[in-house]
């Protein structure tokens, strides 16, 4: 018999990606960053208003939210609002660097990144397995 390994499903970095975060720097560093992950749609708004006005049109793979928007004091009503999109719900990534205040209800929703955080957490976050043939290829590469 051969040797048997337990090998890792490859990431799959999603399609679309909605940012949604009201600090200038930090959204382009969030945005460079998945851009540098391959990522070929990225959607960047600072407001809740415009990520609602932009998921009329956009169906992201993924969601980076800022938990404290300047428009509103949280982000929790837009991570609800994809949420009951499913079952192709987006994958909802909080950015915060207060994750004690996400209520557990809200948190459950997606998975909290607290900052400052690096890339390869960012990328791992809004990724998914890859599953299938596609896993099977990737993980012989």
């Amino acid at each position: 018999m051969g040797k048997v390994s337990a090998t890792r499903k490859p990431l799959a970095v999603p399609q679309r990606v909605l940012v949604v975060e009201d600090d200038a720097i930090l959204s382009l560093s969030i945005e460079q960053i998945l851009v540098d992950a391959g990522v070929p749609e990225i959607r960047v708004c600072q407001t809740t208003t415009e990520a609602v006005q932009l998921l009329k049109t956009m169906r992201p793979d993924a969601l980076v939210l800022d938990v404290h928007l300047a428009d509103r004091d949280d982000g929790y009503s837009i991570a609800e609002l994809v949420a009951a999109l499913k079952p192709n719900a987006p994958k909802i990534v909080f950015s915060t660097g207060t994750p004690d205040d996400i209520p557990p209800q809200v948190a459950r929703l997606g998975t909290v990144l607290e900052k400052p955080y690096g890339p390869d957490d960012l990328v791992k976050a809004v990724s998914r397995k890859q599953t299938g043939l596609k896993a099977f290829f990737s993980a012989k590469a």
